[in-house]
């Protein structure tokens, strides 16, 4: 779609606000949960994280586009959210790797989004209200009728998820930085076999597992712990993924039978089944958190790490004190649980992401407590995560 075949495009939420712009990428009607997200770069990848699944995109910085699109970039095989919302599209993009505009990319994969809105109206309506259900469309709907249509949408609170973006089949992942504009290939030999239970998976998690010297095989989240176990694997890796952990139980189950049987790494939804494994309890967070900004503190270490997230749950830090997890990072904004340990058995998990492309790279270290866990068969201490942050600064 050029911008001379630009329409009218409106996105209203529940409560019965709407938004008026125009559109730009596909075209139609879809509903899903609004939520913001406060990255300034990275749009690419949060298009095609499949974590997104179910929710309609709001990005804060002012615009969006203006580096266009490229394929080595991408965290999966196309987008996944619901829709997309921005203040302003660039007209043109300036990045001699860009392969094509964002507008012809989103239309490519019919991804409806709106531009010319006020999203800082939309961002606090959202911080003040919670996330809010909402439907984005170029058809001819009256406010009230879609107002109607937003409210009475499915709610993805309770609804599994992760079974729409998980793969199929086990396979093989060896590829690390492959982009000369990535990351320092660290190209570390391959001595641990990882088995990685596939919610939605990042590539980007992929690639820093290689990266650190495992060779991964990545398998469907309903791959049961025996299936497993049988593969030998040297350490178990938990992905992100999706909408509410609840309704995963047969992931739960799985992770359950496997905790002290195997070291077992956790990164987002992963972080959260795992505590949910253990016995922790869940719950939603207001309006989640979005963005590659958020600041985390590793209590093992005293240091303060900026981090990417996208999550709307999180673990309750009382309830899994009382199953025995440790707490190892907290959200400086709110306080949440942001990663945790256990002193009997070989596991660590975090809500954040160390693999954030395009960053920050603050908390990258613990794709190396994940071999050092693999290594000497116990969960990092603070000594080790310490060392492994200064390992990390020295490949910079």
């Amino acid at each position: 779609m050029t911008s001379k075949d630009k329409l009218l495009c409106k996105l209203a939420l529940e409560d019965g606000t709407v938004f008026v712009g125009t559109s730009f990428g596909g075209r139609g009607t879809r509903f899903g949960e609004v939520v913001f997200n406060t990255s300034m770069m990275g749009y690419q990848e949060i298009l095609t994280d499949p974590s997104y699944r179910g929710q309609i995109v709001v990005m804060t910085c002012p615009q969006i586009g203006n580096y266009g699109v490229t394929d080595e970039d991408v965290e999966s095989t196309k987008p996944w959210v619901e829709g997309f919302a921005v203040k302003e599209l660039a007209r043109r993009h300036s990045n001699f790797r860009a392969g094509e505009p964002l507008e012809d990319y989103l239309a490519r994969h019919g991804v409806i989004s709106i531009e010319g809105i006020d999203t800082r109206a939309l961002t606090r309506r959202l911080r003040l209200k919670g996330s809010l259900k909402g439907v984005i469309s170029t058809e001819t709907h009256g406010d009230v009728d879609l107002v109607r249509v937003a409210a009475e949408s499915p709610d993805i609170v309770g609804k599994d998820m992760v079974k729409s973006v998980a793969p199929s089949h086990a396979f093989d992942w060896k590829r690390g930085f492959e982009s000369p504009f990535a990351m320092q290939p660290r190209n570390a030999q391959a001595r641990f076999t990882v088995v990685a239970l596939d919610f939605g998976i990042k590539q980007n998690i992929l690639r820093n597992l290689v990266e650190a010297g495992c060779r991964v095989l990545v398998v469907p989240p309903t791959e049961s712990a025996q299936a497993i176990l049988q593969r030998t694997p040297d350490g178990v890796f938990l992905s992100n993924g999706p909408g509410d952990p609840e309704p995963v139980r047969y992931a739960r189950e799985t992770i359950a039978q496997l905790v002290g049987k195997v070291p077992i790494f956790g990164i987002c939804l992963g972080h959260q089944l795992l505590g949910m494994a253990l016995g922790a309890d869940r719950y939603k967070l207001k309006f989640g958190h979005h963005g590659g900004n958020q600041p985390v503190k590793n209590l093992a270490t005293g240091r303060v790490e900026i981090t990417a997230q996208n999550h709307c749950y999180a673990i309750d830090t009382d309830s899994l004190r009382k199953v025995g997890g440790v707490p190892t990072h907290v959200n400086l904004n709110d306080q949440t649980l942001e990663g945790f340990t256990h002193p009997d058995v070989p596991l660590f998990s975090v809500q954040y992401h160390p693999e954030a492309s395009p960053g920050p790279h603050d908390a990258s270290y613990l794709f190396d407590c994940f071999v050092d866990m693999m290594t000497g068969g116990r969960a990092p201490t603070a000594e080790q995560m310490a060392d492994a942050q200064k390992r990390l600064e020295s490949r910079r």
